[in-house]
């Protein structure tokens, strides 16, 4: 094991209880050794990539400590994402009970078959960039991309990059059966 390192996580849910998928990956992250230091708010947001018609996601970052080498840790977040129902074998972007992405680990780039950190997607999507905003408005990649900034590109620019990833912020990630979107309740 290396030394202990602040990890940033992506999380994502657009099938059933999707406050309470969130809430149960946070749960079963911290029962497998990860320690939560900062959770996001829930965000809504649309689909994106190559399966549209599907329902809107709820999306958050969690910035967690962790001691694991890369795919250690990798390993960790598939099993999670198993034991709450993912579905493997299926489309890209296809809907998904959670999905938890492996977005930054402290300063290390890294790049393997099955892994590459930074995550590719971190400084094009909105919906991985205001959740990691709201933890850390001064968040920067390993190379000194600030995330704000890559933030302020895709909101000035509606029919790039960014085009299409309308989010809202949906109140805190809870337990909440209903799934009403309401803001009610906290973790």
């Amino acid at each position: 094991m290396s030394s202990e390192r602040q990890v940033y996580l992506g999380l994502g849910s657009n099938i059933g209880d999707r406050y309470g998928h969130l809430a149960d990956a946070i749960d079963r992250l911290a029962e497998k050794g990860l320690v939560i230091e900062a959770v996001s708010s829930a965000w809504e947001t649309e689909p994106v990539g190559e399966i549209l018609d599907q329902p809107d996601f709820l999306n958050a970052a969690i910035r967690v400590r962790s001691d694991l080498d890369p795919e250690p840790l990798l390993d960790l977040l598939k099993s999670v994402e198993a034991d709450l129902g993912r579905e493997t074998g299926r489309p890209r972007h296809s809907p998904r009970v959670i999905d938890v992405d492996l977005l930054l680990m402290g300063g290390l780039v890294y790049e393997s078959d099955r892994l590459r950190l930074p995550h590719r997607e971190t400084t094009s999507r909105r919906f991985v960039l205001a959740p990691l905003l709201e933890l850390d408005p001064d968040l920067a990649l390993p190379d000194g991309t600030k995330l704000a900034d890559a933030m302020a590109e895709l909101e000035a620019d509606p029919g790039g990059a960014g085009a299409g990833q309308q989010i809202r912020r949906a109140g805190p990630v809870k337990r909440d059966a209903t799934d009403s979107g309401d803001a009610t309740g906290s973790r």
